[in-house]
Formats: structure tokens, sequence, C-alpha cells
């Protein structure tokens, strides 16, 4: 399976996701904000980063770069598509999933691996977790407060389309503790926290089993990989 990996002007992480797809068994493909080409693939990542220096709104710039307009178009055709971050910043400013982000609630860049509980296991990119599992994805953002009008957390909440929540602590005062969400349709998935950093034993979070052992973050994107192969 060919996923894309779109770069923009501030990009950190897109080859982490690159090696990510690659660990999983998918064939990574490069694709740049610049163009309007997506190289045939057949799902998408928006990686982290600060993206155009966040400046404006995080992510906000980003969500009209050209490619953005093919990203759109392929999401809304059904393409499985995973902001993660700032990628998840951009999804929200592009109006593919719900909600918004501001500054986190104690106005600090945080770091940590944090806790997260499955809410949604029947996305393209949540499918290989069970619902009410908890897993421990790296973490790290300065404007990761996910916030909504009253109407919409009802309906997200309501309708399924909250797909992770903090557990333990709020790192950055989201309503709900939602820390990733989904459309309706269960193709597009944010996430703040970054599953790229959880792939592999001795580059993740520790667990009780060994030091830097964690890979909970594998399971996304060999999950997008067995529904296409699945379908």
């Amino acid at each position: 399976m060919r996923v894309g990996v779109v770069t923009f002007p501030g990009s950190l992480d897109d080859r982490d996701a690159q090696r990510a797809v690659r660990l999983a068994g998918g064939e990574p493909v490069a694709l740049w904000h610049g163009d309007h080409d997506l190289k045939g693939v057949e799902a998408i990542i928006l990686p982290g980063g600060f993206s155009y220096g966040d400046y404006l709104r995080a992510g906000a710039i980003a969500s009209f770069s050209p490619i953005m307009a093919d990203v759109v178009d392929a999401a809304n055709a059904g393409m499985p598509v995973l902001g993660i971050c700032n990628g998840f910043q951009m999804l929200a400013e592009a109006r593919l999933i719900p909600g918004a982000h501001t500054r986190n609630a104690h106005q600090q860049f945080i770091r940590r691996d944090q806790r997260l509980v499955v809410e949604n296991a029947r996305t393209d990119w949540t499918n290989g977790f069970t619902e009410g599992q908890e897993i421990t994805i790296p973490l790290k953002n300065a404007d990761g407060r996910f916030i909504a009008d009253a109407e919409t957390i009802k309906r997200i909440e309501g309708e399924g389309q909250v797909a992770f929540r903090y557990v333990g602590v709020n790192p950055n005062g989201s309503m709900d503790d939602i820390a990733g969400v989904t459309n309706a349709r269960g193709n597009v998935v944010g996430l703040m926290p970054h599953p790229e950093h959880a792939v592999e034993e001795g580059f993740g979070p520790d667990t009780p089993a060994a030091m830097s052992s964690g890979i909970d973050g594998l399971t996304f994107f060999t999950s997008v990989l067995e529904r296409a192969l699945a379908k």
C-alpha cells in the first residue's frame, strides 16, 4: 500500500511518519505541499511540526497549501487521511474534522508519554485496537487544546466521533479530555499525540516490560494497511 506523507515548510516529523509506514509494511511516498499531485497514493498522512511557523494559527496557513485541495477531495471521496498534531490542526482548519485548537491551557509547550483510551476502534486508522483499550503515545505540543462549541461537543460525543481520550491527566486542557477525533465516515482521523514515535522497540515510551519498548503507535499504521487489504 502506498501511503503519502506531506511535507510542509516547518514539518518536523515527516520522515518519522515515513519510517512508521515502512515498519508497518507499507510504501511511504513523499508528497510536497506546493504540488497538486498525490502520486497515486492510497492513504495520506499530514505529519507533526510547525508548518509555516504556526503563524496566524497552528495549521491555518498549511490548510490553504495547494496540495490540501487534493487532500480534501481525496478525503471526501473516502481515502484514509491521518493528521498528527500539526496535521490534526490542519484537518480542523480544513473542516475535514470537527473542532479547533488553541494554546495549551497552561500556556506552556509540553512533552510527555501520554496514556490514552481508545474510544472508537471502527475507523480506517484505529480498527486494530479495541474500544476501551489503554495505550501510551508520546505527546509534544504548544497548541494542543481541543475546543468546540457545546452543540459540536454534544454531536461528536453522541455520534462516536471522539476517537481517543486522555487518561490520568489532561495535558493541555482539551474539552472532554479529547485527544483525537474522526469524521463521521471514519476515514479521516486527527490525533494530537505522535504515534510515529512509538513504532519500534528501543525508541518508544517506557513500559513495565522495558525502557523505551512501547510500540502502541504501530497499530495506527498497520490498521490502515489491513483495512485496505480487507476491502
